[in-house]
């Protein structure tokens, strides 16, 4: 049977050059690099070079690169770490309604322990306003958290002009009189940029942000493991400890292997993101008018022009999308219904139901993320195949 992948937002497969310089680091190079001996100081050699590597993508310095077990991992530590590191000079933080679940239970955690949480909305194409970010900030306001890519419906946000905003509040505080040069002034801006790595640029500069979340397994990288991009002068509580390594914010024993992995995939998205990103924009461009026209009443989700390269959210009236995707699933075409992190529940998109969809447009929800294998063919079977799923499955309007 003829397999199409078009899930490359829950995971992607391991690239072949990624495999091949892991390699050496499950049974050769072994060695833990807190240890003294050689091969403790070959593991300590391949994890700075790896951060090194890593912090001339995100042009940051190499110490500000804080390895953590996954993308949710280094979500916790930015907010959560941060939050109990800085409570002091404010207990009000500001993020979208629409964020990744890593975000979202993370800042129910800090309001369980006192912290005031302000939750901004967007627009029907998943946008939030910088304007509404100014509205609701606050003296006590130490951070802002806006994901750089929707997860499920590939909306860009204007991480940039959110990072502008904060900049111009910053600078009034300069006229107080407790004002110094060696005091951070809040509040201060975290994104998770897991589903935007290789597709969006990662320069921490240009964007203006404090904190940055990445992970390896959506950009053909290994499984658990991911990075914290915090700027130097940040103070972080860790969320897990023990033996005090990563300058004690995350402890345990490196991954050498994945980390050697994590970035190489991170060079590799790098090299390729510009003629990538035009390639499956074309495709992604493509396969939305094809759908818009084949499929009656069709909804698309999140901005049309906005959105990751790779994305395709749908709305389909009078489908279970999870119907749909195991009656697609059993003609060898992998999709889903919204962020696979979530796929157990059986409860709408949050992110869908924000963008003012009613329930049973958020059910029958379905997301086709395209990768490097994604052919104008495979996509030409999705339409065809996926006609046949809606004709066979929609249920009367009237229900």
């Amino acid at each position: 049977m003829k397999e199409i992948y078009l899930d490359h937002a829950a995971t992607t497969p391991l690239d072949a050059r990624v495999q091949k310089a892991m390699e050496p680091y499950w049974s050769k190079e072994f060695g833990n690099p807190s240890s003294l001996h050689r091969k403790g100081v070959a593991a300590k050699k391949a994890l700075e070079e790896s951060r090194k590597n890593i912090a001339g993508i995100l042009h940051c310095k190499a110490s500000e690169i804080i390895f953590t077990g996954g993308g949710t991992e280094a979500v916790n530590l930015g907010i959560i770490g941060f939050a109990r590191a800085n409570a002091h000079h404010g207990r009000h933080i500001v993020t979208m309604r629409i964020e990744h679940h890593a975000v979202l239970h993370s800042v129910d955690v800090l309001r369980a322990e006192g912290f005031d949480v302000t939750t901004v909305g967007v627009s029907e194409d998943g946008l939030i306003d910088p304007k509404e970010i100014e509205r609701v900030i606050r003296p006590d306001t130490i951070l802002v958290s806006v994901m750089y890519a929707n997860n499920e419906i590939g909306t860009i946000q204007p991480i940039a002009e959110i990072g502008k905003v904060l900049r111009r509040y910053r600078e009034k505080q300069k006229q107080s009189p407790h004002y110094s040069l060696s005091t951070i002034r809040y509040p201060l801006l975290f994104t998770d940029a897991c589903q935007a790595a290789g597709a969006l640029e990662l320069n921490v500069e240009k964007l203006g942000v404090d904190m940055l979340a990445v992970n390896g397994s959506k950009i053909y990288g290994p499984k658990g493991i991911g990075c914290l991009y915090a700027k130097s002068e940040i103070k972080l509580e860790p969320v897990i400890v023990g033996g005090g390594q990563e300058k004690g914010m995350r402890s345990g024993t490196e991954n050498i292997p994945a980390i050697v992995g994590f970035a190489e995939a991170l060079e590799i998205a790098a090299d390729m993101r510009v003629k990538e990103s035009e390639r499956l924009t074309k495709l992604r461009d493509w396969f939305i008018g094809e759908l818009l026209k084949k499929i009656p009443d069709v909804v698309l989700n999140g901005h049309p022009k906005l959105r990751l390269p790779n994305n395709i959210n749908i709305s389909i009236p009078g489908i279970e999308g999870e119907a749909a995707v195991i009656y697609l699933d059993a003609k060898g075409i992998y999709c889903s219904t919204g962020s696979a992190c979530s796929s157990v529940s059986l409860e709408p998109s949050h992110v869908i139901l924000e963008l003012g969809r009613s329930p049973d447009l958020a059910q029958g929800s379905l997301r086709f993320t395209l990768g490097r294998s994604t052919t104008k063919k495979d996509l030409e079977y999705v339409l065809k195949a996926l006609a046949e799923v809606v004709k066979k499955t929609r249920f009367s309007k009237s229900r």
